[in-house]
């Protein structure tokens, strides 16, 4: 079968800047078949509110229930979805991880409590994780889309995961806190607005931090959004979403990760070329 043109991790030209340089990243975790309707009503909402394209974290096969190959609806969806420049984010394999015996407090605080046994990539070692990326990125070209990204579900990721990341030739991650570029040293310090919504307690305290975190980022040039399905089944937790994405968008240019990291790049190019 001919595959359609690959699109995704192209050179792209940086768009140009708005005043001060200011930049929203929204992105949309957990997109799979199980996902699809919930993202796409996520999207339009999105779009409304004045973002029109943002990235997408898909997961190839979410927890062994269903692979967006086998989908072909989901599979023709994502396809739409590039071609209107969003773009395609690797987020794991599986996002699952079983549990291990004789794991430390820490780490079933972290696997179990922290991230409620998802956190796929937080203690793989180099030649497993080299194996699943580089599984995940075939069946993204499959889609006709070449990731540039890798972004680990809950952000964890073992440094030896990041190593394999990096001889990949994957072009970058996220943390918590941070974008990082994997082909240069550049991190680049950003805290993300994500919310927990698995209990009542956690979704106040979502939603008290969420709105302190935001006030705190004013400043910073690059502001991350981060979102998962779930969010839009608790309405309080959305209504805030809502309502932060309107006020960043009002004074910053909505981007992929792929886009800003462009532009990231030629503003650093442009300072070190000769005048």
């Amino acid at each position: 079968m001919r595959r359609s043109a690959l699109v995704n991790s192209a050179p792209l030209s940086p768009p140009p800047p708005i005043a001060g340089n200011r930049a929203l990243v929204v992105s949309l975790h957990d997109v799979s078949p199980r996902t699809r309707a919930e993202c796409a009503e996520i999207l339009g909402q999105l779009a409304a509110l004045g973002v029109p394209r943002c990235s997408l974290l898909v997961i190839p096969d979410h927890h062994h229930r269903g692979h967006f190959l086998a989908d072909a609806d989901c599979a023709a969806w994502l396809r739409a979805q590039a071609a209107a420049e969003h773009e395609l984010v690797m987020h794991g394999y599986y996002h699952q991880r079983a549990r291990r015996e004789g794991e430390s407090v820490s780490a079933k605080w972290t696997t179990r409590i922290y991230t409620a046994d998802e956190g796929e990539f937080y203690d793989l070692g180099r030649p497993a994780a080299a194996a699943l990326v580089s599984k995940a990125r075939e069946d993204f070209r499959q889609l006709g889309v070449e990731p540039a990204g890798f972004i680990a579900p809950a952000w964890l990721l073992s440094a030896e995961a990041e190593a394999a990341l990096r001889e990949l030739g994957c072009e970058y991650t996220t943390r918590l806190g941070s974008v990082v570029e994997l082909q240069t040293p550049r991190v680049w310090p950003s805290q993300s607005l994500v919310w927990s919504v698995r209990s009542a307690w956690r979704r106040q305290v979502s939603r008290a931090w969420n709105e302190l975190l935001f006030r705190r980022l004013t400043a910073n040039p690059l502001l991350r959004i981060s979102i998962h399905p779930v969010d839009l089944r608790h309405p309080q937790i959305w209504q805030q979403i809502r309502d932060l994405v309107s006020r960043a968008s009002a004074d910053r240019e909505p981007l992929t990760y792929h886009e800003w990291l462009a532009r990231q790049r030629a503003v650093t190019s442009a300072r070190g070329s000769p005048r």
